[in-house]
């Protein structure tokens, strides 16, 4: 955590609750829908803001987008909790957390009794989801998803990283699937006990069966209503990366024609037409339906991470080579 964090922790703390239990991840495996559902719940409190990502103090942005409302100190992360009933178990989503190599510290350190709430997904597709997602947010440019894996080790150097990418290390692509190693972190600072780790297949299956397993891991009331949401899929691909780029630089003015263009455009247009009219034309132009997966690539990316699978499914007991496919692979 930040300097300042460390130091007002030990008072804080003493004056305000912590959060109880943290979905910590994966992205694009249903945690939106997860934290969605449990909100609702009467015994749970959950923030607006959905990713608060204030304990992974390792993959913080470089250069933060310009709407980012991240809390940056110890007491803007305790107030996101601060409306919450005394009878309520607190939590936040994070999903970066699974992926920080810090996060599982910090959090041991100001609430060791935390419950942590893991959801993994098949590499291939996690990765294919994760891709058209970095696309769609602005942090990945290259669309053709084998040539952005083929970057990565490129961009580990600090080369070839795109223009406007506020947060590079997310392109690491390999970095997100080291499911065993991100949790035997959590297993050092936690007991099992305090660890549930769900599977996005069987969250999409049945995703209500799926919430009640997360209360009674949470030891409140899993027979209360449940409203079903579907687990988040990706719904748009960006299709025009160059008209895209130049639409971003008027928007946020980072050259001297961009900060013209957007003078203009604020003298000439209401307020009404920036705010609804502009972004609706925006999506219709830039974005398409996403994009099918190349399937002789992602049997290529399923060899490539079949130990990893291996691994995980002797590390959680569980039969994920078969459920996955992998044992087609040889």
């Amino acid at each position: 955590m930040t300097a300042s964090a460390e130091q007002s922790t030990p008072a804080l703390v003493a004056q305000k609750r912590v959060p109880e239990f943290f979905i910590a991840g994966h992205a694009k495996c249903g945690t939106t829908a997860l934290y969605a559902m449990l909100r609702r719940h009467p015994q749970i409190y959950m923030p607006s803001l959905k990713e608060p990502r204030f304990f992974a103090t390792d993959l913080r942005y470089p250069d933060p987008p310009l709407h980012s409302r991240l809390p940056d100190t110890y007491e803007e992360y305790l107030a996101l909790f601060e409306d919450a009933g005394a009878d309520q178990l607190l939590g936040e989503a994070s999903p970066m957390y699974l992926w920080s190599r810090d996060a599982a510290t910090n959090i041991a350190a100001v609430q060791p009794a935390a419950r942590i709430i893991a959801i993994l997904r098949e590499p291939a597709s996690f990765l294919h989801s994760l891709h058209n997602h970095w696309l769609v947010h602005h942090v990945e440019t290259e669309k053709d998803f084998r040539k952005a894996i083929s970057l990565e080790s490129v961009r580990r150097e600090g080369q070839q990283v795109p223009r406007y990418s506020y947060w590079p290390q997310a392109l690491l692509y390999s970095d997100h699937v080291r499911y065993v190693e991100q949790l035997r972190r959590y297993e050092e600072r936690f007991s099992r006990e305090q660890i549930l780790v769900l599977i996005y297949d069987d969250f999409r299956r049945d995703n209500e069966a799926t919430v009640r397993q997360v209360l009674r891991f949470l030891d409140l009331d899993y027979r209360a209503p449940v409203h079903v949401m579907e687990a988040n899929t990706t719904k748009k691909r960006v299709r025009a990366m160059r008209l895209d780029a130049v639409i971003r630089d008027i928007y946020t003015g980072k050259s001297p024609w961009a900060r013209t263009v957007n003078t203009a455009l604020k003298s000439l247009t209401s307020e009404r037409v920036r705010t609804k009219t502009l972004p609706s034309l925006r999506r219709r132009l830039v974005y398409g339906e996403p994009q099918a997966a190349d399937e002789r690539f992602a049997l290529e990316l399923r060899r490539r991470f079949k130990d990893e699978v291996v691994a995980l499914s002797e590390y959680l007991d569980r039969d994920l080579v078969g459920l996955w496919g992998y044992e087609e692979l040889g």
